[in-house]
């Protein structure tokens, strides 16, 4: 941590342009949400009032389910709430600590861009197959999975930059 409350103005620039990435992430997945919602109330009653239960809710819930996952995911890297193991890093000196941070960081950059180059590797080769009964590309089941990697990527960049600027502002849920 810095002496100085400001940021660089590049800094801010970048914090400014991720916090509405994450934002916009929370609003898809929180649409994604209700839409489920909404879909398995029409499924119940499709089947136990209609007698006709709609076969289409499956796949669409399946495809909103990868959307939650995976934006709510990334943006838990992005607001540092995703689930992680802090009593080696509360056990060890502020020093050591910073050591584990960074490389916590990198090992989650590295995944992030594994999970991008080889989500879209599938989402690629999948996406000339359709899905059953909704005749949507089946690509669209991994695309969560490579945008949520780029997602990744970038917000663990990010949080090296600051890392490395002396600005990272993170606590552990410990502290």
């Amino acid at each position: 941590m810095s002496d100085s409350p400001e940021a660089p103005a590049f800094l801010q620039g970048i914090d400014k342009v991720l916090d509405l990435l994450s934002k916009i992430c929370l609003i898809i997945a929180g649409v994604a949400l209700v839409g489920m919602t909404v879909m398995f109330a029409w499924l119940v009653y499709g089947r136990y009032v209609l007698n006709d239960t709609p076969t289409w809710v499956e796949q669409v819930s399946h495809l909103l389910l990868m959307v939650i996952a995976f934006l709510g995911a990334a943006v838990g890297v992005r607001q540092d709430t995703h689930l992680s193991v802090v009593i080696f890093r509360s056990m060890v000196p502020a020093k050591i600590r910073t050591v584990f941070v960074f490389v916590t960081d990198v090992l989650m950059a590295g995944f992030g861009g594994l999970m991008f180059w080889y989500g879209l590797e599938l989402t690629q080769f999948k996406w000339n197959s359709l899905i059953p009964l909704i005749r949507v590309p089946e690509g669209l089941r991994s695309l969560p999975l490579t945008i949520c990697g780029a997602l990744v990527f970038v917000f663990s960049l990010t949080h090296l930059l600051r890392l490395l600027l002396g600005r990272d502002e993170r606590k552990d849920s410990i502290e």
